[in-house]
Order: structure tokens, then sequence, then C-alpha cells
């Protein structure tokens, strides 16, 4: 791969360009200001990162998790492009470059979970499991779906995921101008597709990340082709995957921390004895979490602060962050040769003392969070109003734009889809053969669901079940 063909510039509809070009913004800064003016982003500010519904005002929402991740991107974008040049550039990298992936990057941490559903990861696992539990059962005209569909098509849906969903959406369903979506740069788009494998070629066991999930829908599969062609990638992940999604990682999982730590689930005194056993059996030279922590606690102490506990976690959260940036650096810069030629298999964490703090952080949320009773209440709930919705609208759908009659309840079902997501199906299923139609009928229902916000979806739910 080469950094003149993977920083492509080139565009679905491509770029106007008027006689007299006042604009001095690079393709790459316009994408910028396409996602922050856009809907689909400003909704991401009532989505929940972790916990749905929370009445706290300080816990991540996916819009401040995604702005932090841009901000973590650029931040390791400019880093790595630095070492780049100092190793003397190779795969023809200059320093106009090394500022197009600074802006990649921070576009690419803005939309990389605007395909999510409401109610944060659990919302995902919700939709692939009304699926599973579901269509095996679903009938068509006295057909089976599940067998009218192509395997391609079923698991798309067996194996639903934001991150195709992302592509999906500033491509397909972000209808503003036309049906070409944000239409934002190739370069950008491919960075944002962490797994460039389709849903029948997923290989969680193989070791090689880039097969841990699907990235593209069949709907979608034609789209990636063209921009993978455009960037020379193929089917391996794009350089700028690898940062972008360090940059995610250490962005939750910081965050994870945090939120854990303000919502009285994960203790100073826990996160003390858990970073103790890290350095304890982490032989490396200026790697102290746990002393950095009693560090900041006892200049809480001098600086006379008002909460010790929260002064040290939260300023620790920072130093955490800083020295995991330098880990992402010094993994990406060690396997540069690899990442370019599209054979490394693992995330630039690895093989650093990074790999074994961010496993500790991830024990640790895992412990204290993502199994408390809290979580697990608000799951339960969540659940509830997912699996209503997806009853009602798939029976809706079923049977929308056929010549058979739909009745009064699947009528008004139809009615409240958005007209921006009936529309894209319409242009998509022109031509299209009776099984596709379905499938793109039954990827309309993810659409509308993943569009909506937590409250919304909840909203929903309860005017439908007349919960005043």
């Amino acid at each position: 791969m080469e950094w003149g063909t993977l920083l492509s510039k080139q565009r679905m509809r491509g770029s106007f360009k008027s006689k007299k070009n006042t604009d001095l913004r690079s393709e790459f800064e316009k994408d910028y200001h396409r996602i922050i003016g856009s809907a689909s982003f400003r909704r991401l500010q009532d989505k929940t990162q972790v916990f749905p519904l929370d009445q706290s005002d300080f816990v991540r929402t996916r819009l401040t998790h995604s702005l932090e991740v841009s901000s973590l991107a650029k931040s390791l974008g400019q880093n790595i492009g630095e070492n780049i040049l100092k190793d003397g550039g190779g795969f023809g990298f200059t320093p106009r470059m090394k500022e197009d992936i600074s802006h990649i990057l921070e576009c690419a941490g803005l939309i990389h979970d605007i395909g999510n559903p409401p109610f944060g990861h659990f919302g995902e696992e919700a939709i692939r499991d009304w699926f599973r539990r579901n269509l095996p059962y679903l009938k068509f005209i006295g057909y089976s779906v599940e067998e009218l569909l192509t395997e391609q098509m079923r698991e798309d849906f067996y194996h639903f995921e934001g991150n195709a969903q992302a592509l999906r959406l500033v491509t397909r369903l972000h209808y503003l101008v036309d049906e070409y979506g944000m239409n934002l740069t190739y370069a950008l788009l491919n960075t944002i597709v962490k797994y460039p494998v389709k849903s029948i070629e997923i290989q969680p066991q193989s070791g090689d990340i880039r097969e841990k999930k699907m990235g593209y829908y069949f709907a979608e599969e034609e789209i990636f082709q063209e921009i993978s062609k455009a960037t020379g990638t193929g089917n391996k992940r794009h350089p700028l995957t690898f940062i972008l999604e360090a940059a995610d990682d250490l962005a939750y999982r910081t965050a994870d921390i945090e939120d854990g730590f303000v919502k009285g689930l994960i203790s100073y005194h826990k996160l003390k004895e858990e970073l103790e056993s890290l350095q304890r059996n982490t032989l490396m030279d200026e790697f102290f979490p746990a002393d950095r922590l009693e560090m900041f606690y006892n200049r809480g102490i001098e600086k006379e602060a008002h909460n010790l506990e929260s002064y040290a976690v939260k300023n620790w959260i920072v130093w955490a962050q800083s020295y995991l940036i330098h880990c992402a650096t010094t993994g990406f810069t060690k396997h540069y040769q690899e990442i370019m030629n599209g054979t490394f298999k693992k995330d630039i964490f690895s093989e650093t003392v990074g790999e074994k703090f961010m496993t500790c952080l991830g024990s640790i949320a895992h412990q204290c969070v993502f199994t408390s009773k809290d979580i697990y209440r608000r799951e339960v709930t969540e659940s509830v109003m997912i699996d209503f919705l997806m009853d009602r609208l798939v029976s809706a759908v079923l049977y929308y734009d056929t010549e058979f009659e739909q009745d009064t309840m699947q009528s008004r079902m139809i009615s409240i889809i958005s007209d921006n997501y009936k529309k894209a199906y319409r242009l998509q299923s022109k031509g299209k053969s009776e099984a596709e139609k379905l499938y793109l009928r039954l990827l309309l229902v993810t659409d509308y669901i993943c569009g909506m916000t937590d409250s919304y979806a909840k909203r929903l739910y309860q005017e439908m079940n007349g919960i005043i």
C-alpha cells in the first residue's frame, strides 16, 4: 500500500468546483464540516455510551465519546506522522500527508459510532438476538423469510454490527442532497471500516483482527469494493484504521473507569489494588500506575482538594491517556512495515506495556461496571423496548411496497418511519429481485431503529403502549 493512494480524495459524487475557488480547505477538512453539521452527528448527544437513560449529566454520551476519540485519534496521527517522517518517510510519505492523516483521523473519530443504535452496545446485542430468535420463524406469502434470503443476507442480520451501519448511514441514509449520503472522501470511508470482511467471512478465532466482525452489509458491498479499489487496500485494513481503533479503545477504557468511579461502582481503593497487582507483574522501567495514582492523591492533600479520591482518579486518567498514546505510537511505528504490507494481524497496543495496561482497565470495568446490578437492570428494560419495536416494525415492513394489502396497524407503523429512510429504500430496491427487496425492507427497520436516540426509542415505546 502507498500513501499517495491510501489518502484518496475521491468521492462518490465528486466535488463541486467553481471558477473562482476561494475555499482553501483541504478535502479532508471539508469532510469535518459536513459531519459536524449533520443531524446524524447531533443525535449522538442523546445516545449513551455505557449508562443508557441515565439522569446524570456527567457520564459519557456517544457524542462526548466521539469527540474524545476524535481528539485522541488526531493526536496519535500527529505523533505517528512525525515518527514516519523522522524515519525517512517510506511508502511515499510527505509532510503534507502528516496533516492529511490528522484531519482524516479527526473526522473518523467523529463518525466511528454514528451507526450505533440506542442504548449503547447492548442495543446492538438486542437487535442481533431478536433476529436469531425470530428470523427463522418469519413468513412471507407462506414461505420462510430465512430461506428466501441468501446466506450473506441472513448473516448480515445475525451479525448485525454498528460498524457496518456507520458505513451505510454516511453513504446511503444521510439523504441531504442526493443518494450519496454525506459524500465523504474514500480515504475517510475506508478508515472507518474496521473489519474489511463481509458477514460470511467472519472468523473471530483466526487471530487476524480484521476478521473479528463484519465491516459492511451485502447492501454496501459494491460501495466498499469501489472505496477499497480507489485507496488500494483491497481486503486489507487501511493503516489509519489501526490508529482509529487504538484511539477508540483508549478512550472507552479510560472513560469506563472514570464514569464507573463517578457512579460509585469503582472505588479508589479497588482501582489502586488492581493497579498494584499489574505493577507487580509488569517489570518495565517507568511504568508505575499504582504509584502514579497514589502520587496524585498526595498532591491532592498538598493542594487541599475537596475530594481527594476524585482528584486523584481524574488526574490519573489524564496521565493514563498520555501514557497509552505513547504506547500506541510506539506500536504503530514498530510494526509500520507489516501494517503497510497488510500483514499485521493485531492491534497496535500488542507487544507494548499498553497491552497489559488496557487489559487491566477492561477487567476492572467488567468486574465493577458491566456486570453490576444497575447495568443489568437497565439492559432488561432496554431489551423489552427493542424487542417490542422490532416486533411491530418488522411485521409492518414485510408486505410494504408489495402488491399485498397491509392492515391498519401495519400502515400506521410504516407512516412513522423517516421519509428519508423510505426514500433510500426505494432508490436501492429499484430493479432488485424480490429476495433483495425483502432484505432491504428488513434493513429499513434497523436503519430506523439505529437512527433513534435513547429518549426517542423510550418515548415511542411508551406512546405505543399507552404509557403517558
